[in-house]
């Protein structure tokens, strides 16, 4: 943790929603003139996509047949920690751009399922937001989360993880329903061992729970939007959190525990505006006392 170099990590699994909950961040740096270096996870994996593909198939054939991007051999977890080190004593680190389609293919020049070569951080940024599956994770060797100063976790319950996952992989990369199937079937393992532990380190969860029937992820013609939904917001710390306040600023919202908030799905970019411009706001004053 660093008072002159903050970290702001978001954890959660591909298909989790963390990519929307980095546009209310993106939101509230230009509002507040908050300068942010931006992470992504899929930076930080091992492989392009040609080459986890054929890693996949190597770990297959020596009896491993759950090799997923969740897990530690697929991505470079020590890389991550140094840059986080890097980052919280310098404001200085190493980073790169997975290429996902073709926007970004057409900005970085780069193909699509590939990585641009790594490039220093630009200088002179209030703080560094990371948005991907290993922000708060926790190894025998690594230990990324205790460089982050503010831990934001992004947990849809799992059946609707899933249909926003089948959803997204159908329309925007052309898989089949069976072979969306066959990759959570295969990660499944990994998840469990590897993501859902991190959000026991997150200071801040916020979980989407559908108010339709989600019992079979697989047949699912629709994501559950926002009004079929609410959203609890867990606190690790609850102490100094003005739950009066909330309440009242958000409709429709009551405590379900002494540290939780539930709320209309709906309002979740105004909660999370709510909670996190006071805790941005406060990691940027204090560096910008000590600078």
């Amino acid at each position: 943790m660093s008072i002159k170099h903050p970290i702001i990590s978001v954890t959660g699994s591909s298909g989790a929603g963390t990519t929307s909950v980095r546009q209310t961040f993106e939101n509230i740096f230009r509002r507040e003139h908050v300068r942010a270096a931006f992470v992504q996870g899929d930076a930080f994996h091992r492989y392009d996509r040609c080459g986890m593909e054929k890693a996949m198939k190597e770990a297959a054939k020596r009896g491993n047949p759950n090799f997923s991007h969740f897990g530690l051999e697929a991505n470079l977890i020590e890389e991550l920690e140094t840059l986080f080190q890097t980052y919280s004593e310098s404001g200085k680190g190493l980073i790169r751009h997975y290429i996902h389609d073709d926007a970004e293919e057409r900005a970085f020049g780069t193909p699509i399922g590939s990585f641009t070569p790594w490039t220093d951080i630009e200088p002179d940024t209030d703080l560094l937001m990371y948005e991907g599956l290993h922000g708060a994770i926790v190894t025998g060797t690594c230990d990324v989360a205790r460089h982050a100063d503010l831990k934001i976790g992004v947990v849809p319950v799992i059946n609707l993880e899933w249909i926003q996952k089948i959803q997204r992989d159908r329309s925007e990369r052309g898989y089949t329903t069976e072979e969306v199937t066959q990759s959570i079937l295969r990660r499944m393992p990994d998840y469990v061992q590897y993501i859902c532990p991190q959000f026991t380190q997150t200071d801040i969860n916020f979980q989407r729970i559908p108010t339709v029937d989600t019992s079979n992820p697989f047949i699912a013609r629709w994501i559950p939007t926002p009004d079929e939904s609410m959203v609890i917001i867990r606190f690790k710390e609850p102490r100094g959190i003005d739950f009066a306040y909330l309440l009242s600023m958000i409709g429709d919202s009551f405590m379900s525990r002494a540290n939780s908030i539930v709320i209309p799905g709906s309002k979740l970019d105004l909660a999370m505006q709510l909670i996190l411009t006071p805790l941005i706001l406060q990691l940027v004053e204090r560096r910008r006392r000590v600078m």
